[in-house]
């Protein structure tokens, strides 16, 4: 069982991945391939070419742990990242629906409230600062 807190970032490794591979070769494509740092507690999902089975890498305070699954019928729908990307950023629910089988494709989301990023808000902030001062001058 995945406990899947709202603060873990989830990335799908979109290239196919050889399932003999274990703590050692996962690690060393999330930390040559992905570039990224296995040790920020991220998860790090892979599937193999026919999207039968699935692993998961994340470091668990003390150690790394490796989540597997193997479907017996059907295939994982794997979601599709952009042109030359290796791997593609999901939320913890559309893991849950993938795991599960549901079609991600057809699935709609209800808009939900969002703490703006740092970035937007800096940018609206600035946007403020300039339109008053264009209106005080």
């Amino acid at each position: 069982m995945l406990s899947l807190s709202p603060s873990i970032r989830i990335f799908v490794h979109i290239e196919p991945t050889d399932m003999r591979k274990q703590f050692n070769g996962l690690h060393s494509i999330v930390t040559h391939a992905l570039k990224q740092d296995i040790m920020t507690g991220d998860y790090f999902v892979f599937f193999n070419r026919l999207k039968q089975r699935c692993k998961i890498l994340y470091w668990d305070r003390d150690g790394l742990v490796v989540w597997a699954k193997r479907l017996e019928r059907g295939r994982f729908q794997v979601p599709s990242g952009q042109e030359g990307e290796l791997a593609t950023q999901i939320d913890g629910t559309t893991l849950v629906m993938i795991l599960g089988g549901v079609d991600i494709k057809s699935v709609q989301r209800r808009k939900r409230y969002q703490v703006p990023s740092v970035s937007s808000a800096t940018d609206r902030s600035a946007k403020e600062n300039d339109s008053c001062m264009a209106s005080s001058a």
